[in-house]
């Protein structure tokens, strides 16, 4: 059976600011540590990333300063959609040009194109550049979701090579794996529910808990490829709570407070999303250090 070119533990970055603008050195040290800690890919520019208040000259300096630090030690996957298929053009083509090994682009938010104008859209920017591109699905954000027979009509294309799936549909990994085939790298949205899509055939998880609990997270995908599943369940119940605490309010807002705990990141976020109440805080603590990962 084929091995798809991406899997395990790989996660959606937080972009760390200081007096609202990016921190550079502390995203660089941020993304320097995930990789020590044995993550198997990072996201630069994703949603957790704050792409949507990140301005086009921002968003090209984090994918180019996670490029660097990466140095190849892991795969990079920039976070290059839009609504606007020429901005995913030019963003897809800028992270090809700092050196990312793969696009992660979301289906087309707010304008609601149908089955076909999806198809459009990735096959203008996959003719447009040279990079391996991953196709986000996230009906609950985007508000359309890319069926299964439209994804495989664009994975006939040479560079569409895997899913982000956010569509919590666990039917999902099985229906796609035999309508394209085993080489397709299915890579689940949602942490919670990321031991059932490998059981139903995913291969990984493009992961927001990753940011604080990096070791974790890679470690429990070790295991599953090892066929460990007692420490994978023991790993996923210990992680749990963090899971479902991330997610209290908006995302990055949980996860970011979670970061500052660990002295990683300034718990702050862009307009519109503001700081996270302090009965949230409470629970993203209680449940970080249910994790272990605080004293």
């Amino acid at each position: 059976m084929a091995k798809p070119p991406f899997s395990g533990a790989i996660t959606a970055l937080i972009t760390p600011f200081a007096n609202g603008a990016v921190d550079e050195k502390k995203f660089q040290a941020f993304v320097d540590w995930q990789i020590k800690e044995g993550i198997n890919g990072v996201v630069p520019c994703g949603t957790t990333g704050e792409s949507p208040t990140l301005s086009h000259e921002e968003h090209n300096r984090v994918t180019a300063l996670c490029v660097e630090v990466a140095k190849g030690r892991v795969p990079v996957i920039a976070g290059t959609g839009s609504n606007s298929t020429a901005e995913a053009i030019s963003l897809t083509q800028h992270a090809q040009k700092a050196g990312a090994d793969a696009a992660l682009i979301v289906t087309p938010y707010y304008n609601k194109p149908t089955q076909a104008g999806m198809i459009a859209h990735y096959k203008a920017i996959h003719d447009a550049t040279d990079i391996p591109i991953i196709i986000y699905n996230i009906p609950g954000r985007s508000v359309v979701d890319m069926k299964v027979e439209t994804m495989a009509e664009l994975a006939k294309l040479p560079r569409i090579v895997g899913v982000k799936d956010a569509t919590n549909d666990l039917t999902r990994p099985v229906t796609t794996r035999l309508a394209i085939d085993a080489d397709f790298a299915q890579l689940s949205g949602e942490d919670g529910t990321q031991v059932a899509y490998l059981g139903q055939g995913g291969h990984g998880c493009i992961s927001v808990t990753a940011n604080v609990a990096p070791r974790l997270c890679s470690e429990m995908h070790a295991a599953w490829k090892a066929g460990d599943f007692t420490k994978v369940q023991q790993i996923n119940d210990r992680l749990m709570p963090l899971h479902e605490a991330l997610f209290c309010e908006s995302s990055p807002g949980p996860v970011k407070y979670a970061a500052s705990l660990l002295g990683k990141s300034d718990a702050g976020t862009r307009l519109p999303l503001t700081e996270i109440a302090a009965s949230s805080k409470a629970r993203v603590e209680a449940a970080m250090k249910s994790a272990g990962l605080l004293n």
